[in-house]
């Protein structure tokens, strides 16, 4: 089993209500093999939402935005405890995440600008997966590895 961004699979979690479906991610849920995790739902907020972007402080400690100004890390940071436990108690050791997600974005992340500037970086569940041994990649990374073949 992999561990999947619900929104992936057509499940309208995302910040605007809707969903970033991959034709692929919904057929090998459907073949049981893909386990759907929204970290924003888990740490109990709504869809649709605020959209939120990482911002560091002067201190370079990591918060959660919302474009109205609402510190929201507490929320994602619950979202990523509770992905950690699910996978944890399922024993999945990978999950494919949405790119650029301040949850689940690996490799690169808005740069919390809200202008759609990408830095290098990881969401918040991201960063709790890897230093927990869990590998993430972004579904761009395994759609292009489906076409490589």
């Amino acid at each position: 089993m992999i561990g999947v961004s619900s929104c992936l699979c057509g499940i309208n979690c995302k910040y605007n209500g809707k969903n970033n479906l991959e034709p692929i991610f919904l057929q090998l849920l459907n073949e049981g093999k893909l386990v759907p995790i929204c970290p924003e739902q888990l740490g109990g907020l709504k869809t649709p939402r605020v959209p939120a972007e990482i911002q560091e402080d002067e201190n370079k400690k990591r918060k959660v935005i919302n474009k109205d100004g609402i510190d929201v890390t507490s929320e994602y940071s619950l979202g990523a405890e509770r992905t950690l436990e699910i996978l944890k108690a399922l024993d999945i050791k990978k999950v494919i995440f949405r790119r650029r997600s301040p949850s689940c974005g690996c490799g690169e992340i808005y740069d919390g600008s809200f202008t759609g500037t990408i830095v290098n970086g990881n969401g918040i569940t991201s960063e709790l997966l890897l230093k927990n041994g869990i590998e993430v990649i972004t579904d761009e990374e395994y759609i292009k590895k489906l076409e490589n073949r």
